[in-house]
């Protein structure tokens, strides 16, 4: 079957490649606004605060993009929750999310910063064993020793010279411990969104809003539970302006863009723009907030750029990247219509 693409200026642009580079585009300015907002402010808002909003944004645009595409409210309903099972699904791996997190903030109690950065980044190996293990995937030698070189170049990215490196009174085999458990929950829940998304015939939006409801949900609880003191001292949109609706399009955005990199491309490619994406905004940085690349974040992004370049040389013998046909998928105000037939 033919590879789905979007026509941009009159050229035919695999979908694949096309939602990867908007995802690099997407985290990259994510950083930058981040950053900004968080610049010379007087009332901070709350992340727990921003990311409810993000959730419910996505979710909204879902359910717009849902009933454009033909779908009446009716349709929809019977689309999210007439199937228990699947609704299921997506809220055990929105719980996986949540304890993901969770196992992030213990991590980061027990570990020195350098040696968290360093350790979280087998997320990019987890993710490729459980693409192989859950859907069957095959790699080549090449593509693995690529994993493992990306892996090191975005461990050294990360570590900021600039930053002391405190010692932190905990427990470091728990720490790491809880590291790689975060990264096989981070990898199984990305893997099998993935395998739910590729083995389904809902489509990407109803999948979003079912993930979606259940994310609002234990984002409201987990606001609660951290930042229960400030919602009650300063409410829930406390420090909120335009800048920081902006981060919360952009992050809703990217909840979108992935799900669609997920869809047509899978989530070890989508690790590989989310690496890219670290660089770009470094290098953004340096003309924004006056960051300076030191040895190690060159090291790094070299070693970024050549593990990206070994992925996705073709091996020998393997098989040839398909290219875009007749098959298109069309965007039209924000929609995305694909032009074959597919089953219901």
């Amino acid at each position: 079957m033919a590879e789905q693409a979007v026509s941009v200026l009159n050229l035919q642009i695999p979908i694949k490649y096309f939602s990867l580079v908007c995802l690099v585009v997407q985290n990259s300015a994510l950083v930058l606004l981040m950053k900004l907002s968080r610049t010379n402010v007087t009332i901070p808002y709350l992340a727990t605060s921003a990311v409810v909003m993000g959730e419910i944004l996505k979710l909204l645009c879902c359910v717009v993009l849902t009933l454009i595409g033909g779908d009446g409210v009716s349709g929809l309903l019977q689309k999210t929750f007439g199937q228990p099972v699947e609704l299921l699904k997506m809220g055990f791996i929105s719980l996986l999310y949540v304890i993901q997190n969770n196992l992030l903030f213990v991590a980061v109690s027990n570990l020195d910063a350098a040696t968290f950065q360093v350790s979280y980044q087998l997320k990019i190996l987890t993710t490729a064993v459980m693409s192989v293990l859950l859907l069957s995937k095959s790699l080549s030698k090449t593509q693995w020793v690529s994993l493992v070189i990306l892996m090191l170049g975005v461990a050294f990215v990360q570590i900021s010279p600039d930053a002391p490196d405190k010692a932190v009174d905990g427990n470091k085999l728990l720490g790491l411990f809880v590291v790689v458990l975060s990264c096989l929950s981070s990898a199984f829940a990305g893997v099998y969104f993935e395998k739910l998304l590729k083995n389904s015939t809902s489509t990407i939006w109803i999948r979003n809003i079912q993930l979606g409801l259940w994310g609002a949900g234990f984002g409201i609880a987990t606001a609660y539970v951290n930042d229960g003191l400030a919602i009650r001292e300063g409410g829930f949109f406390q420090g909120y302006n335009n800048l920081v609706a902006l981060v919360i399009a952009v992050q809703a955005a990217g909840g979108l863009l992935v799900a669609v990199v997920v869809k047509y491309a899978d989530n070890i490619l989508k690790g590989f723009a989310t690496s890219i994406s670290i660089i770009s905004s470094s290098v953004l940085s340096m003309f924004l907030f006056s960051f300076r690349p030191g040895v190690l974040w060159l090291v790094g992004a070299s070693l970024v750029m050549s593990s990206t370049y070994l992925y996705s040389k073709p091996t020998p013998g393997g098989p040839v990247l398909p290219t875009a046909a007749s098959n298109n998928v069309r965007m039209s105000s924000g929609v995305v219509s694909e032009a074959r037939e597919r089953p219901d």
